[in-house]
């Protein structure tokens, strides 16, 4: 992982478009092994878990629970989640908690950890302020997500005020993904109208200003395969 991004990424380019504009899309960010190493993780490796939320508080339904369920199981924990979206904040998609399973030991082995740690690494906190011009970030938290059929991120900002968080970002690990199979990264103004669209192509980093209004849009029944991804804030 100490060769993990390229040294061939342009960061005078994408710092000013996301000056400008709140949010950039970095094109080929990482070196190509490290890419093609942490998709094979993701897409073999990791234990997923889902996160979802039918109510008033966020939930996750840990690996063996929701591994064990049948099509028609995994349907009703949509079902509740889509029912509750007609009328507030929900989601449903998978899930693993990098920092938590960090902390408690699990999973040893897993390339995630070594990600994390890269992370926070100083010379990965140097880039970050490099990239987004904002010398108060300090370190960077992570989870690594999958879409798959039916799964969804309801309109949100990713405000808190406490964690000090001061961009997000979305390191997309997904090959050969179409438009019209969902799971776009969309962005929405104060008038509801959406203002932007970023696909979820392989290698790059969508990273953006919080507060922002966003979602990742329902991802459809007919997509083949799964939008991989590492997700988090860079934050103060």
């Amino acid at each position: 992982m100490a060769r993990m991004i390229n040294p061939d990424v342009d960061l005078k380019r994408w710092r000013e478009d996301l000056a400008r504009r709140g949010r950039t899309q970095v094109e080929d960010y990482l070196q190509p092994e490290a890419a093609a190493a942490l998709h094979e993780c993701l897409a073999r490796d990791v234990p997923w878990t889902l996160a979802y939320r039918d109510g008033p508080e966020s939930r996750v339904l840990d690996h063996a629970p929701w591994s064990a369920l049948d099509e028609a199981g995994r349907r009703a924990f949509y079902e509740r989640c889509y029912a509750h979206a007609q009328s507030d904040y929900a989601f449903a998609y998978e899930s693993y908690m990098m920092v938590r399973a960090y902390k408690e030991k699990r999973d040893p082995g897993l390339l995630l950890h070594r990600v994390l740690e890269f992370f926070n690494t100083p010379d990965y906190i140097a880039f970050a302020r490099a990239l987004t011009g904002h010398t108060g970030i300090r370190r960077a938290n992570a989870q690594a997500t999958r879409y798959r059929a039916g799964q969804f991120l309801k309109q949100h900002d990713d405000y808190e005020a406490e964690e000090g968080r001061q961009f997000a970002y979305v390191l997309n690990l997904t090959k050969e993904w179409q438009a019209d199979w969902g799971g776009l990264l969309q962005f929405i103004d104060g008038n509801g109208r959406v203002v932007d669209t970023l696909m979820p192509r392989y290698n790059t980093l969508s990273i953006f200003r919080v507060p922002f209004a966003h979602c990742v849009t329902l991802v459809a029944p007919w997509a083949r395969g799964s939008r991989y991804a590492i997700t988090g804030w860079m934050l103060t």
